[in-house]
């Protein structure tokens, strides 16, 4: 994929993270988008989310698939290696790579055409699997690149630029997640990098498949009245579940008490989610009836927003004690690029016991 260069310049006095490296260091190729495409402010939401976590770019995987998203791996992380798959492949790649290296930082990007039509079925198996890798879709409910029709994230009610309806139901991939067992589940707005940037520092450090669902409004084809993906009408009807911060376990931090009082006089619950590897995600209830650890909660907090024609944004499930693809294939703990000929290979009286089992 080629793009436009971006100068090289930098400010001498630009803060430097534990690395060394510079926000700047993390950024890609000059975004051919369209001007003010939502996936560009998703794109600076990861480049500040991996500076803040020092993510070495060398030990980044970035994967896609096919549309506009596609695109968004080319614009950060320029050191890092990235690959294009086939159309609604991309979590097939992906999950090849994280077992094949358990020590990667599997940032996989995808859209809503991409994940929930013809790669409907690889992204259950990947959350179902739980590989371990940030799985990011930037959802705006029509295809982009070939002028606009709907995809399966539409709304009913929602209106194309040229006035038709939609009047099939949606997928809601937040609860298409939770239907099939993810281990964290958020949503957030590109137009919310606040909200948006804990919640993928904390999906990039959890164990397993983090499925952020990101409402990404497609300036040139569906940010008008009537579309329920524009960034008027998520703004208008942004409901954030929890209020979610990513705190490293580095950091001497320490909660002594459950919160301040919140704007209507009922005192928030703190709630700390402890994750594998050893962060911490702070979850400040704004109902409480919510728990962001009960995944039934969840859905049902999820669905209730639909019924009322709201957009639940936040982290709004976490499940911080799974099992990861890694922990269930026991794979190995040196990446297979490492591994000696001999540990690869054993010979063929290993491949005839293995081949008995299956007799």
């Amino acid at each position: 994929m080629t793009s436009i260069a971006k100068p090289i310049a930098t400010h001498p006095r630009l803060k430097t993270n534990s690395l060394g490296l510079t926000i700047r260091d993390y950024e890609g190729g000059m975004s051919t988008l369209c001007a003010g495409c939502g996936h560009d402010s998703v794109t600076a939401a990861i480049v500040q989310a991996a500076w803040e976590l020092a993510l070495p770019p060398h030990r980044a995987a970035k994967m896609s698939g096919i549309g506009c998203s596609s695109k968004t791996t080319a614009y950060f992380m320029k050191q890092s290696h990235g690959f294009n798959s086939v159309h609604g492949r991309m979590p097939s790649v992906a999950s090849g790579a994280a077992a094949a290296n358990r020590g990667l930082n599997v940032i996989g990007i995808s859209g809503d055409g991409d994940s929930l039509s013809i790669g409907l079925g690889q992204l259950t198996h990947a959350i179902r699997r739980n590989t371990n890798m940030l799985y990011v879709i930037e959802n705006n409910g029509v295809y982009g690149l070939t002028k606009g029709q709907f995809s399966a994230s539409a709304d009913i009610g929602s209106k194309l630029k040229k006035g038709e309806t939609n009047e099939q139901p949606p997928i809601d991939p937040v609860l298409l997640a939770l239907s099939v067992g993810a281990t964290f589940v958020g949503r957030s707005f590109s137009g919310d990098k606040q909200q948006l940037v804990p919640i993928l520092k904390a999906a990039i450090s959890h164990r397993g498949l983090a499925l952020v669902d990101v409402i990404s409004p497609c300036v040139t084809f569906n940010n008008h009245e009537g579309s329920t993906k524009s960034y008027q009408y998520t703004r208008d009807h942004d409901v954030a579940a929890v209020e979610a911060d990513y705190i490293p376990v580095c950091d001497p931090i320490e909660i002594t008490g459950l919160g301040a009082q919140s704007s209507n006089g009922h005192a928030d619950s703190l709630r700390v989610v402890q994750l594998h590897d050893g962060g911490t995600v702070r979850l400040r209830s704004t109902s409480p009836d919510y728990d962001p650890t009960d995944r039934a909660s969840a859905h049902q907090h999820i669905s209730a927003c639909q019924r009322r024609g709201e957009i639940a944004t936040g982290l709004l499930f976490v499940d911080s004690g799974s099992r990861s693809l890694h922990d269930v294939l026991r794979t190995s703990s040196t990446p297979l690029v490492d591994l000696r000929h001999e540990d690869l290979c054993p010979g063929s009286a290993a491949l005839d016991s293995l081949m008995k089992r299956f007799r």
